[in-house]
This record gives C-alpha cells, sequence and structure tokens, in this order.
C-alpha cells in the first residue's frame, strides 16, 4: 500500500505565482506603452515655426468643446501691385482667449503667428494641428 502524506504538506501548483508574476508585468508594461503612444500623439510637438499670411477668420465654435479655429491666407503668388493671385488656407487653432481676441482685432491684416504641430488632436484643443501661442502685425 501506498504511504499516507503528511498533513502539513501543502499542495500548490507553482505555476499560480509565476502566471500572476507574468500578468503584472504585461499590463504594466501595456499601460507604460499606451501612455506613451497617448503622449506621442497628442502632447508631443511634431514642430514649431512662424507663418505669415492675411488674417482671413477666426471664430469660436464647437458643439461641447467650444475652441478658437482660424485661417491664414498665404499669398503664393502675387502682381507688381501686390495683388495676390494664388492663395493657401492656413488652418490653425487658439487655445488662449487673449490670443484669439488679439487676432480678431487683426482680421484683413497681414499677421504672424508662432506656432506648434501636435501629431493629433483633442476635441477640447482645436480641430487643427497646429495650435498658435502668439501673434504679431506684420510691417
Amino acid at each position: 500500500m501506498s504511504e499516507p502524506k503528511p498533513a502539513t504538506e501543502k499542495l500548490q501548483p507553482k505555476s499560480a505565482g509565476a502566471f500572476k508574476k507574468f500578468m503584472r508585468w504585461f499590463f504594466i508594461i501595456i499601460i507604460v506603452v499606451v501612455s506613451a503612444f497617448v503622449y506621442w500623439k497628442y502632447y508631443y510637438t511634431f514642430s514649431s515655426g512662424l507663418q505669415g499670411g492675411k488674417m482671413q477668420k477666426i471664430s469660436y465654435k464647437g458643439n461641447i468643446f467650444k475652441t478658437w479655429e482660424g485661417y491664414l491666407l498665404i499669398s503664393l503668388t502675387t502682381t507688381d501691385n501686390n495683388i495676390s493671385l494664388s492663395t493657401k488656407e492656413f488652418p490653425f487653432s487658439v487655445t488662449s482667449d487673449s490670443i484669439a481676441h488679439v487676432l480678431e482685432n487683426f482680421e484683413g491684416k497681414r499677421v504672424k503667428v508662432r506656432y506648434q504641430q501636435k501629431n493629433g488632436t483633442l476635441p477640447w484643443r482645436g480641430d487643427t494641428e497646429y495650435l498658435v501661442y502668439e501673434v504679431s502685425v506684420e510691417e
């Protein structure tokens, strides 16, 4: 006959602790990867620069999140009399109310805007990837 095992010895599979450790590390890695992606997509500045053009429009719009959205007209080709023959629109978003009000006063005038380009948009930050943070009138 077989000998009975002592009552103090407990039988537990060794893999249960290893599985918990694996799952813990798996979720930590997933959280780090997702966090890095969200930072890169929505908060990392892909490029920044200066854009000049004629201030065409700025409006405060949105259903749930109201944001300032504007357009600059960039002259690609002009005549000797400074008349634009070919233009391109530069869409942008403004996160600051004070800068948006300054841009409202410059509508129809030539301005320079400093912007940051993000890799993606967030509803409360605007419709475009270009976020204007400074404005000045062109001389």
